[in-house]
């Protein structure tokens, strides 16, 4: 399991002109279920993104695909984590 934490490093009229694109590429990967929950960081410095997969070349691919990436638009900080206690309802994602 991996937390990717956004930080934007243009001003938010870039970040809105990649904003369609940027939630396709979520799109794409919620359908594979390799995105668990993602969202803006409060205040909107940037957002996160929980990500299973099954290593940390895993997660660099996928995130080389997203907008934000390609147009730099954001900085990645990717933190590998082992969920050892949770919800019975996100058991799905830990098996």
């Amino acid at each position: 399991m991996f937390i990717v934490n956004l930080t934007y490093v243009k001003p938010m009229e870039e970040v809105e002109k990649h904003l369609v694109e940027h939630i396709t590429f979520l799109d794409k990967y919620y359908a594979s279920n390799n995105f668990i929950c993602s969202g803006r960081k409060n205040p909107r410095t940037g957002g996160i993104i929980l990500c299973n997969a099954t290593n940390m070349e895993e997660v660099e691919k996928i995130i080389s695909e997203d907008p934000f990436k390609i147009d730099s638009i954001a900085n990645y900080e990717i933190v590998e984590f082992q969920p050892t206690k949770y919800d019975e309802n996100f058991k799905k994602f830990v098996e």
